[in-house]
């Protein structure tokens, strides 16, 4: 027997017996679970497709010679032959496609039992008897709930007293850092367009007038305004308490923003931060009512 096609028989044995070892030594082994069975024989057939595949093919490079007739057009002086498509390619392929057809509308529809499904369907049940539970809850109990929320989901980098973790994250502490305000200046920024839809564009102020406005807003816009916050009072406002659909609140936080930034998350000098789309709207809320009181030093 050729040395190719006894290597191919013993790599698949090994493949076969190391599937086989590792789903004996599962606990339940498949479970019954048509999903997983789809899984390993999916596995299994295209490992010893490719196995089978390159043998051939390896093999038909070792003994074949090339034959026909060549197509008039050649690159680099490599020629094509006019062979047809390989019978076994073809059959190979109109099969990929009629098993693809079977396994979304027979082996497994796309609208069938799934356990992401069913976990899905479990959270939205639970999170509608949530906020039902809680729809009134306001005042001190809402900032604690925002804190528990916070510590379970936040402060992995915002710390655990909101303070950033020395830049890690923005410091929760303050409405805005003088580097966030210098980034958003000259970069723009547009993180929340179903609020903001217009965006802020890069470059509203240059040179020195982007640290006095730096320091102006870091500092909670308190003392004398810089000569360049006219330009910027024109969407934030002259208070900088924001402009329904044309800019943030750039003066204080407020439950409103922080649900904002949850729902879209958001992009900025210290990188991205994803929406958080598992808390409920609740739960945004209490986070948003949490770092209120946080930044009003309640």
């Amino acid at each position: 027997m050729n040395k190719l096609y006894l290597g191919g028989i013993v790599v698949s044995i090994a493949m076969l017996g190391a599937t086989y070892a590792t789903i004996g030594y599962q606990k339940g082994g498949l479970n019954g679970d048509i999903v997983n069975t789809l899984a390993v024989l999916g596995a299994i057939a295209i490992a010893m497709i490719t196995i089978w595949v390159v043998v051939k093919y390896v093999r038909q490079m070792q003994t074949d010679t090339a034959t026909g007739e060549l197509a008039d057009e050649s690159w680099d002086n490599i020629g094509e032959y006019k062979n047809p498509v390989p019978m076994g390619w073809a059959i190979s392929f109109i099969g990929t496609m009629i098993w693809g057809m079977w396994y979304f509308l027979v082996g497994y529809p796309v609208n069938a039992y799934s356990q992401i499904g069913e976990y899905n369907e479990e959270v939205k049940e639970k999170s509608a008897k949530f906020e039902a539970k809680y729809a009134d809850l306001k005042g001190d109990r809402l900032v604690e709930m925002g804190e528990s929320v916070f510590l379970a989901e936040c402060q992995m980098c915002h710390g655990i007293n909101a303070d950033g973790m020395d830049g890690k994250a923005a410091n929760l502490n303050q409405r805005l850092e003088e580097k966030v305000v210098k980034y958003v200046i000259e970069h723009g920024s547009n993180n929340f367009k179903d609020k903001y839809p217009g965006g802020m564009p890069a470059g509203m102020a240059t040179g020195a007038d982007v640290d006095a406005l730096a320091k102006y807003v870091a500092g909670g816009l308190k003392g004398e305004k810089p000569a360049a916050w006219a330009t910027c009072a024109g969407c934030h406002g002259e208070d900088g308490k924001g402009m329904p659909y044309v800019a943030p609140n750039i003066a204080e936080f407020t439950p409103e923003l922080v649900t904002t930034v949850l729902n879209n998350g958001k992009k900025g000098v210290m990188g991205r931060m994803p929406a958080f789309d598992r808390l409920n709207a609740k739960q945004k809320e209490a986070v948003g009512a949490y770092i209120t009181s946080l930044s009003k030093g309640e």
